[in-house]
């Protein structure tokens, strides 16, 4: 799911929840997610989404002003790969992380792609894909109703597997045992693309809708711990600055 505040992919964090006492959750949280009961942390998580509108604005928490801008920065920094040629990116099939109602899907893979796949743990959600993605709907081969940590995408089927807004609702463990899923399931060059809020230091526990945000150095971390490489890493701009930065990473 992509929202502003936190995300499946789901969302841009406000840092009015947490930022303010970051600093008294560093000590705790700096060598891990600091979730303590695995069934209630996914549980709270899909009740949260749940209960939230199957619009733009409800997946991107109240910021759908600026779905426009993060497209438009997603797409220049996928454009890198994609292509003809040794080490570049085949735009046969994408996957579609947090997928949401289908926004990402819609304004930057389906453009790209012959094919997509979506996957999202929110059933109303997909629904919803289906009448907002219109025509281009009958592109979406797959619409799979799961929450990443257990996922298994197919092996060698995606050029790329983006995953936007989603990561902040998986615990470290399971981030990297999915990052590993995602690795096995790229086509020869394929790309990994996280898209997430970074915390400026550690890592800080939303409870509303049962995420965390981390330091962009854990993130690191755990995508080593993954046996992925970054191959490219960018800040998203121009978004507003009451939110946390948003950077890109693109991983093979």
């Amino acid at each position: 799911m992509n929202n502003i505040k936190s995300t499946s992919r789901r969302g841009v964090k406000k840092p009015g929840r947490g930022v303010g006492s970051a600093s008294t959750n560093v000590t705790q949280d700096r060598m891990g997610d600091g979730v303590q009961n695995e069934t209630v942390f996914y549980s709270k998580a899909e009740n949260y989404w749940r209960e939230v509108e199957p619009t733009v604005d409800g997946m991107l928490g109240g910021y759908g002003k600026i779905s426009n801008i993060d497209i438009d920065g997603s797409k220049k920094f996928l454009q890198k790969f994609l292509g003809q040629g040794e080490g570049k990116t085949g735009k046969g099939c994408a996957l579609d992380c947090g997928a949401g109602i289908g926004r990402i899907t819609k304004r930057l893979l389906l453009p790209l792609f012959n094919t997509v796949d979506l996957v999202d743990v929110t059933q109303e959600f997909l629904d919803q894909a289906k009448v907002y993605l219109g025509d281009e709907s009958k592109r979406v081969e797959n619409y799979f109703c799961l929450g990443l940590q257990d996922f298994i995408p197919q092996d060698r089927r995606y050029d790329v597997i983006w995953i936007q807004w989603v990561i902040g609702h998986l615990t470290d463990d399971h981030l990297v045992e999915f990052l590993r899923r995602c690795r096995g399931g790229l086509r020869p060059e394929g790309l990994i693309v996280i898209k997430d809020n970074v915390a400026y230091e550690g890592v800080i526990p939303d409870d509303v809708d049962s995420s965390v945000c981390r330091e962009l150095a854990l993130v690191k971390s755990l995508v080593t711990r993954a046996g992925l490489t970054i191959v490219c890493e960018e800040q998203q701009m121009n978004f507003p600055d009451e939110i946390y930065q948003v950077h890109q990473l693109a991983l093979r």
